[in-house]
């Protein structure tokens, strides 16, 4: 299918995704514990900022101010009448940066997961959860976003709900998991079952992959298990790579992320030889982070796939669950999709 994404894949070999939003927030005042979708009203100002800082860096692709813009994250602020106001005003902020800017970028309003426990371990369904993700997935289209990306997910069950709610605004669909836990996501999730998943939302879906996690080397790995995966597809979706800026590190009383613009440079250049095709940070990562990136993917020719010794010697270890995966071997991670109970998150991304 024809869309935005595509067509700008057409036009160059990459697209490039933005970084951290909590990252960019915090630095101008935002504090722990606030939701940062209220400043889409409060200080548009400072949200628009936020967006101009990744588009002059060089971004292609610039998310929303909307990770927890679902009404089950809102109701944790007494917010969750607003979720068509708060959404709507972040993705007309955004389409205003993004028009001035006089470049091709691509308005991704971003949906995160609910922190709810689904059925059986919960109480959530599907159905109740897909109703969610459409409200704010309309909301969205409202305001002028041209793909619903959806992101940090860890079960099954919500990507499922998610890509229901999605669908619903006949707008273009990426969604990205949070592999986490030695080769899986929380839920058990690997990056195999993401390309299975991947499979049941065609040709719906535009693009798949991971974000977040514990760091760059894992999500390189997990590149190279999608890419395995994806072979079966005559035409697979765009593969995703956006990851944490390295290790977080408590320093002086804060989180910060390790990861330098080099090392982040040569992420972007190793995740695009394993098979991504948009590439971005997550967590701690800034525009100059972005900035390098950049830098690093135009001049970079591409060279081959990369094999566990080249990401861990540039990037650091990888868990032993990729590794085995890797391998061929899944019985070393432990764990499945279907089995053990869903545990409760309400985690804000992280910044």
């Amino acid at each position: 299918m024809t869309n935005i994404i595509t067509e700008m894949l057409q036009e160059k070999p990459y697209l490039l995704a933005d970084g951290a939003t909590g990252t960019n927030l915090f630095s101008m005042g935002l504090q722990t514990g606030d939701s940062p979708e209220f400043w889409n009203a409060d200080h548009p100002d400072r949200v628009t900022r936020h967006y101009d800082s990744f588009i002059e860096a060089g971004s292609d692709l610039v998310l929303t101010n909307t990770f927890g813009g679902n009404k089950y994250r809102l109701q944790l602020h007494n917010g969750e009448n607003r979720v068509a106001e708060l959404n709507e005003r972040s993705a007309e902020l955004l389409r205003a940066s993004v028009d001035k800017s006089g470049r091709k970028i691509i308005v991704a309003g971003d949906i995160g997961p609910t922190g709810e426990i689904f059925e059986p371990a919960g109480t959530l369904t599907i159905d109740a959860a897909a109703e969610a993700f459409a409200e704010q997935a309309q909301a969205l289209a409202n305001g002028g976003a041209d793909i619903i990306w959806i992101e940090t997910l860890s079960s099954l069950e919500e990507a499922r709900a998610a890509f229901i709610g999605a669908k619903t605004t006949d707008l273009p669909i990426v969604f990205n998991m949070s592999i986490d836990t030695n080769g899986r996501t929380m839920m058990g999730v690997t990056a195999e079952d993401i390309i299975e998943l991947a499979a049941e939302m065609l040709p719906e879906l535009t693009g798949c992959g991971t974000n977040c996690g514990v760091g760059a080397a894992e999500v390189v790995a997990a590149m190279l298990n999608m890419k395995t995966s994806c072979t079966k597809f005559q035409e697979p979706p765009a593969l995703i790579a956006k990851a944490n800026c390295g290790i977080p590190e408590w320093v002086d009383g804060k989180i910060v992320y390790n990861g330098t613009p080099e090392l982040m440079a040569r992420y972007a250049q190793l995740a695009f030889d394993a098979g991504a095709k948009i590439i971005g940070g997550c967590c701690g990562t800034s525009p100059k982070h972005i900035k390098a990136m950049k830098i690093a993917l135009d001049n970079y020719a591409g060279g081959p796939t990369p094999s566990l010794d080249d990401i861990v010697s540039v990037l650091g270890d990888v868990s032993a669950g990729a590794t085995a995966q890797l391998k061929g071997d899944m019985s070393v991670a432990g764990g499945s999709v279907s089995g053990g109970s869903q545990r409760r998150s309400r985690r804000r991304k992280p910044a």
